[in-house]
């Protein structure tokens, strides 16, 4: 009988009933323990970058460290994780993704706000362009990328989708490198960055990228706060080249009371909540590599250490 080690205390209570029942419907009969009196005796760690296990050299029998978060740039380079390293790609974490893209893109494209909040009592009766004319940049064709660019192409956006590694998507149009970034920038009204924080992907809006956006264009970030130089963005804004930014993630988190973005006009500010992962739905992805696992088939998800991702 396999020994789990669930090694990310903070969350034991939101999985103590969802994973061994998960572990029941994957028919993997498992030990779960919360503490491990000998590392040696472990088969699967399951982890949170932020736990307080780094030392990954005493668990000379595990088979693989499982995340539960979907980002795993805390924990990719620890030199002692010599473990497959899986990252979480959950289905309702996904679903809780596309519903805060495809609100937030609808409530710039609409124009919300001026209506929402009119202390003036404006009667303005200016109406949008149909969302075939707002073109979207979806920055990251992962597996939440990609969810987010099909549920806005089914409201009619017209999406690109950008990669730093080539992909071929049906009914996609996928551009990639320094020179598709460029397209895609160039011609979109919204951009969305969905990319993990890697040395290439940071600070990839800055001064120069922001620059070939068109006026007046918004930026939805709920990828990585790493991936936009916040001064250059804040110079855009302020110069009114950038219309709106609504931001999720942040490099400082939770976000300084004395930020400029919590008092900017054209900032909207979200405590990192476009998505969550859901135990009921995770415990059932987890399950399913440890089965996995036990049977000698391959893990779902493994990270590529050598991108990072």
């Amino acid at each position: 009988m396999p020994m789990v080690l669930f090694a990310a205390p903070a969350l034991w209570d939101d999985y103590t009933e969802a994973l061994p029942r998960a572990l029941a419907e994957a028919g993997v009969a498992a030990t779960i323990v919360t503490q491990a009196p000998d590392p040696a005796a472990v088969d699967y760690i399951v982890y949170a970058p932020s736990a307080p296990l780094q030392d990954f050299a005493p668990f000379t029998r595990a088979k693989a460290v499982l995340s539960l978060w979907a980002g795993v740039e805390r924990i990719v380079g620890n030199a002692s994780l010599t473990q497959p390293l899986c990252r979480m790609v959950d289905p309702w974490l996904t679903e809780g993704m596309v519903e805060w893209v495809v609100g937030h893109a609808l409530r710039h494209h609409l124009g919300m706000d001026r209506h929402i909040v009119n202390p003036g009592h404006v009667w303005d009766q200016t109406c949008p362009p149909l969302a075939r004319d707002r073109p979207v940049a979806m920055l990251g064709l992962g597996t939440l990328g990609l969810a987010c660019a099909r549920a806005l192409q089914a409201l009619h956006f017209p999406v690109t989708g950008w990669s730093r590694s080539p992909k071929d998507v049906p009914g996609l149009t996928c551009l990639q490198g320094e020179a598709g970034l460029e397209q895609a920038l160039r011609g979109a009204q919204i951009v969305v960055t969905l990319l993990p924080r890697t040395p290439q992907t940071e600070n990839l809006l800055n001064a120069r990228t922001l620059a070939l956006l068109p006026q007046g264009a918004a930026i939805l970030n709920p990828g990585r706060g790493a991936l936009i130089d916040d001064a250059a963005l804040l110079a855009a804004l302020d110069r009114g080249h950038i219309g709106h930014a609504t931001l999720d993630t942040f490099r400082v988190e939770p976000l300084p009371p004395d930020h400029p973005f919590w008092a900017h006009p054209r900032v909207i500010v979200t405590p990192h909540i476009a998505a969550d992962t859901r135990p009921a739905s995770a415990a059932r992805v987890i399950a399913e590599n440890i089965r996995r696992g036990e049977a000698g088939e391959p893990f779902l998800h493994l990270v590529d250490r050598a991108r990072g991702y």
